[in-house]
């Protein structure tokens, strides 16, 4: 599922999700729990203001974002 990610570029310039839109919804990242990358993808686990974890995925090459995978909290 294609998301709007707005992103903070730190010193080195590679972007972090800092809060993305779902339809009219938008969730502020509060925590990156997790990251990891392969050749031309970057990965983010993080936890919403929602209160739920969701798995963002960035694809560098076409600069586009992801909604990967949605865990609802307990």
């Amino acid at each position: 599922m294609a998301v709007e990610v707005e992103c903070y570029a730190g010193y080195r310039g590679e972007q972090e999700p800092r809060s993305f839109r779902l339809g009219e919804r938008r969730l502020e990242v509060l925590e990156i729990v997790d990251r990891w990358m392969e050749p031309g993808r970057r990965w983010f686990k993080c936890r919403a203001s929602d209160g739920h974890a969701y798995i963002l995925h960035h694809d560098q090459g076409a600069g586009t974002w992801e909604l990967a995978a949605f865990t609802r909290s307990t």
